[in-house]
């Protein structure tokens, strides 16, 4: 396989990354703006589920000590086109940026878990399913 789809691929998989983490993020920001503001949607099972499932996903990653396997995905697909670390493409210079930091790993245990926290407790406040 040509270099160039590796790298299409990897950044395909950072895109995806990133849409995971604003779905998290923008998820519960609107699950409590749509409870103030009367949205229905936002009270959907399925949407909910999903949101509790991927961020639970992230803190017991990130308890355990685990890598995301989408970040490891990607960094595989890296090295197979040849390329170190992330340097790359525009998507992947920006998006990088946007998801990767340096910190301590408490730092990133800690962030998860209150927002865990902050979305599982969602569920009592904005109770899903309810019309």
């Amino acid at each position: 396989m040509d270099n160039q789809w590796f790298l299409i691929f990897a950044d395909a998989l950072l895109i995806l990354h990133t849409l995971l983490v604003a779905f998290v993020i923008l998820g519960l920001v609107a699950t409590f703006v749509g409870y103030f503001r009367g949205w229905q949607w936002v009270r959907n099972v399925w949407f909910r589920m999903a949101h509790l499932l991927v961020i639970a996903v992230v803190v017991l990653q990130a308890w355990l000590g685990v890598v995301c396997p989408l970040t490891s995905w990607e960094m595989a697909l890296r090295a197979k086109a040849g390329q170190a670390g992330y340097e790359g493409s525009f998507i992947q210079h920006w998006l990088q940026s946007i998801l990767y930091y340096s910190a301590p790993d408490w730092v990133f245990i800690l962030t998860y878990t209150v927002f865990g926290a902050l979305i599982l407790a969602s569920w009592f406040v904005v109770k899903p399913g309810r019309r």
